[in-house]
């Protein structure tokens, strides 16, 4: 089943209102966890790369680029997930480019088993949302899309209220500098660091002068279409699917057929060859994302300052 995020999200209409009764219900319950859920401590630095806006806000490169980061100065960090069935393609994506990941249904039961196997790091991929576990750092990611029509779930994108980034220590976001937003984050929390990000494409040069049939199942696959036109790429047709959408062969065989009878090349996320490899047709190919923090030293120290806390 397709389930892609509904246009009312980005600007509150008819339908969004009617569902306001049953956001204020979702703010209820996540009021209620936050008040009545026990935190639990760790010995190490727990570092939460997280959002409020559901899905596509780049926390996973975030998580990658930290990782790889910490490493270089000697620290030793693993990426931690809560397991889930389909959220494979990411687990696939974060082994290919950063080795260190646990994932477990439970993530306390996860940095258990980090402390254990002798890491001294702990990054939150998600996990904003578990009031169950003290983080000593919460970076918040946001997209261009910011905080949409601004409703929780169902009315909106939001898993929780702008209120919540009270607790945020860094912002995240990932595109072009919004001063006024910026000035809404400074009023919700004065304290908090403000970064940008942007999306860089690897390799894209074979591709160039190429008719590009570009397939993409992410969480935001029109911000990955911008990128490709913005390297001067020809894209010729484009496909989006929801967030881990689960492609069946025979879709992708329709793909690759569609491309051979009119001469494009075929090319997706890498997160999206994560979920169609075990195919093993070699026209399928992905362009390799890297993400490039602005004022990269600047959050680096900001990061580090988790380690004097926990001393």
């Amino acid at each position: 089943m397709k389930l892609y995020k509904p246009n009312f999200w980005k600007e509150t209409n008819l339908v969004s209102i009617l569902l306001f009764p049953i956001s204020l219900i979702v703010k209820l319950i996540v009021l209620m966890r936050k008040t009545f859920i026990k935190e639990l401590e760790f010995e190490i630095p727990i570092i939460c790369v997280g959002n409020i806006y559901l899905g596509g806000t780049g926390k996973t490169p975030l998580s990658i680029n930290l990782g790889k980061e910490l490493s270089i100065l000697n620290k030793k960090p693993v990426i931690i997930r809560k397991y889930y069935k389909h959220h494979k393609d990411e687990y696939s994506l974060i082994r290919e480019n950063f080795k260190h990941l646990i994932t477990k249904k439970e993530r306390k039961n996860a940095i258990k088993n980090a402390i254990q196997n002798g890491f001294d790091t702990v990054i939150l991929d998600d996990g904003f949302q578990d009031y169950k576990i003290k983080k000593n750092l919460n970076i918040v990611c946001f997209n261009n899309q910011l905080l949409g029509n601004g409703m929780l779930i169902p009315a909106g994108p939001l898993r929780e209220s702008v209120d919540s980034l009270k607790s945020a220590h860094i912002i995240i976001i990932n595109g072009d500098q919004n001063i006024d937003f910026e000035k809404k984050l400074l009023e919700i929390n004065n304290k908090i660091s403000i970064f940008y990000s942007r999306y860089q494409l690897i390799d894209v040069e074979k591709y160039r002068g190429k008719k590009l049939f570009v397939v993409a199942g992410i969480g935001n696959p029109e911000n990955f279409f911008e990128l490709i036109r913005s390297q001067n790429l020809n894209i010729i047709k484009k496909l989006s699917f929801p967030d881990h959408y689960q492609f069946s062969k025979s879709e992708i065989l329709n793909i690759i057929n569609d491309a051979r009878k009119n001469g494009y090349q075929v090319v997706m996320t890498e997160k999206d060859y994560h979920r169609v490899k075990d195919f093993n047709l070699t026209e399928i190919h992905y362009i390799k994302v890297k993400l490039e923090i602005a004022e990269k030293k600047e959050f680096l120290n900001k990061v580090l300052t988790v380690y004097d806390k926990k001393n």
